[in-house]
């Protein structure tokens, strides 16, 4: 990854020098080892805080949302999840495509941060893949303005686990009865903090004023309750329904550890059974399942 580094962080200062870019969005080398948080770079001489390793987890899509109403033009490294997350915001009319410079990687695959703690850096190399990785199926920028490559070599990525597949905890739980489904969620979000870290770091989640700011209107309470935790649960989950780009950062960032992302899969399998293949943030052309009209879309509900 040393070459990508190194790439990086040359782009990056040419970018600033020349002011074809006012920011630079990247990762840097957080407190421990197995942290690479999100850096904000507008001096050219910071470019050598960018690293590119195998913790640089978060998708820095989302904080293309912070300067939405800034004038500078913001350059930012992105993996395919991140870049699934800039056509997320592209479509939603949330950033402009001239005001930001896709700097492409193709990604390996980021390690758990939490089992890298767990385990030490003696042990870095038994760290395995993060969750949101394991099924990832866009490693790969879907868009940039340039591709930055690691001396012309392919990425080498791990196996895909033999468990099922991309659904396969969704199928575990279908397979439970009504009451077994309930006791298990009810389980889950009965841990609920209601922190938002999930919505706050959701690409998707990119609302000007989200409904559970607004105490006022009565939709949600600020009690934690198993009801109020279940409905801003479900709530959130249909708001992303056909827009989540699978990045897991709901999930990774979560304090209680609730699979967040077994619910969006759970939705994302269903439209695609109702309304065929789909995939959010591929591109910009294709629509979102339930973002258009289609007089053959199924109706048995009506039946």
């Amino acid at each position: 990854m040393s070459s990508i580094q190194e790439q990086m962080r040359a782009r990056a200062r040419e970018l600033l020098s020349k002011n074809e870019v006012q920011m630079v969005i990247g990762w840097e080398k957080g407190t421990f080892w197995y942290l690479s948080p999100p850096v904000f770079i507008t001096d050219p001489e910071d470019c050598d805080r960018l690293v590119w390793d195998e913790f640089c987890t978060n998708n820095l899509a989302k904080y293309l949302l912070d300067y939405k109403h800034t004038e500078d033009k913001i350059a930012l490294f992105v993996k395919g999840c991140d870049a699934r997350g800039i056509n997320r915001l592209l479509q939603d009319n949330q950033i402009q495509r001239e005001r930001v410079y896709l700097l492409g990687i193709n990604c390996p695959g980021i390690k758990d941060g939490r089992q890298a703690a767990a385990l030490g850096e003696g042990r870095r190399a038994e760290v395995p893949l993060a969750e949101k990785c394991r099924y990832c199926t866009h490693p790969e920028p879907v868009i940039y303005d340039e591709l930055l490559q690691d001396d012309g070599s392919a990425v080498v990525r791990e196996g895909v686990p033999a468990d099922g597949g991309r659904f396969a905890a969704v199928e575990k739980l279908e397979a439970l009865t009504p009451d077994e489904r309930y006791a298990f969620w009810t389980s889950q979000y009965d841990r609920c903090l209601r922190c938002y870290a999930c919505r706050n770091v959701c690409p998707a989640c990119n609302c000007r004023e989200c409904i559970f700011d607004r105490s006022q209107s009565g939709w949600c309470g600020k009690q934690m309750s198993r009801s109020e935790n279940q409905f801003f649960a479900i709530t959130r989950a249909l708001h992303v329904a056909g827009r989540c780009i699978e990045c897991g950062e709901c999930e990774r960032v979560c304090p209680e550890g609730i699979p967040i992302m077994s619910l969006n899969k759970k939705i994302i399998k269903d439209l695609n059974e109702l309304f065929g293949e789909y995939e959010a943030g591929l591109d910009l052309e294709t629509r979102p399942p339930l973002g258009q009209y289609n007089l053959q879309d199924p109706d048995e509900f009506s039946k």
